[in-house]
């Protein structure tokens, strides 16, 4: 039986009328750009990659040497295909339009070129989060207010995790399909499709170190949890936690869980910690297609209008039992 290709998978689904012939073009580039990053990343002290950029981000965060190669790879790789008006990424301040010598196409895209480079110099999985969006009407000179769509809009959404195989998760709108790059041919080959996440899970991932800074709800709830066995859920609950949200996140797909970075007295004044645009939306439609839900505690997180490029928001996303239940302790 013949391999699919992430190629032939969005062919097939470009003849059966569910995506245009422009946003295929444009997954493949993103695809391409991410292999070139893997390289990058596998080569590691050898491309003398690793350590300090030297400057800061428009986060007020120092940037890792990947972070500014990663973005620049996928700056560079989007701008002449001519399937995008414009690009923001993370670690840019305002849009990149494209440039007048290249032809301009309807869609936008918006990435965190390396998700968890606090990881890199340890050799821990690392990832790249992107989401699609259509550019609007009146939009022919894209200002930022183009980019401020709530997450229900993302025509596509995906990441890739960097670890042992380099996989590429995508939803066109229709499911979650996995793809492992085979590095001998170079090519994005499909292994998992219609990805489910379990309803129902015995482990969560949060920053435990922040307990003191949570809200009720959510000490609530996690103490529940380790109350295991003898508390009120009446089974054993095991954390997990990467601080990579492409690996953590991952892991939840593939096998059930909850995932939490929630609103605490740390990251109040900023409305949360994860960015909505770049990491929040795509990974809340991802996880909504494969079944789970994805929530700020308080509303649907592609429901949030967004207000900033950079705009942050809590985080809860995973298995649906246990979103629900975080936010039903938010309601009472």
């Amino acid at each position: 039986m013949s391999r699919i290709t992430l190629t032939r998978y969005l062919i097939e689904r470009q003849h059966a009328g569910r995506i245009d012939a422009a946003l295929r073009l444009l997954i493949e580039v993103v695809a391409r750009a991410c292999k070139e990053i893997a390289i990058a990343v596998g080569k590691g002290a050898l491309g003398q990659v690793l350590g300090e950029a030297g400057r800061e981000n428009v986060q007020g965060e120092a940037q890792k040497k990947l972070d500014v190669l990663a973005n620049e790879i996928l700056l560079e790789a989007n701008e002449w295909g001519g399937h995008l008006a414009a690009l923001v990424s993370e670690e840019l301040a305002t849009p990149h339009t494209i440039p007048n010598r290249y032809p301009k196409g309807e869609y936008l895209l918006v990435f965190d070129p390396l998700d968890g480079s606090s990881n890199i110099d340890v050799n821990v999985s690392v990832g790249t989060i992107f989401s699609v969006l259509r550019l609007p009407p009146g939009c022919s000179d894209p200002t930022p207010d183009c980019f401020l769509q709530p997450g229900r809009q993302q025509v596509a959404a995906g990441y890739a995790v960097y670890g042992p195989s380099t996989l590429l998760v995508l939803t066109v709108g229709e499911g979650v399909a996995v793809f492992t790059l085979d590095r001998e041919v170079g090519s994005f080959v499909l292994t998992r499709e219609r990805l489910s996440i379990p309803e129902s899970t015995s482990e969560f991932a949060i920053n435990m170190s922040n307990m003191r800074y949570w809200e009720p709800p959510v000490r609530r709830y996690i103490e529940e949890l380790l109350a295991g066995k003898e508390g009120p859920r009446g089974r054993d609950f095991n954390m997990r936690w990467v601080a990579s949200m492409v690996a953590d996140v991952h892991r939840i797909l593939c096998r059930g869980g909850i995932f939490l970075y929630p609103l605490d007295e740390k990251t109040r004044a900023k409305g949360g910690r994860l960015r909505l645009l770049y990491e929040a939306n795509p990974m809340a439609m991802i996880v909504e297609q494969a079944g789970g839900l994805a929530s700020t505690g308080r509303e649907r997180i592609l429901d949030v209008l967004p207000k900033d490029l950079h705009q942050r928001v809590p985080v809860i996303l995973g298995s649906r039992e246990e979103v629900e239940r975080v936010e039903a302790l938010h309601r009472a």
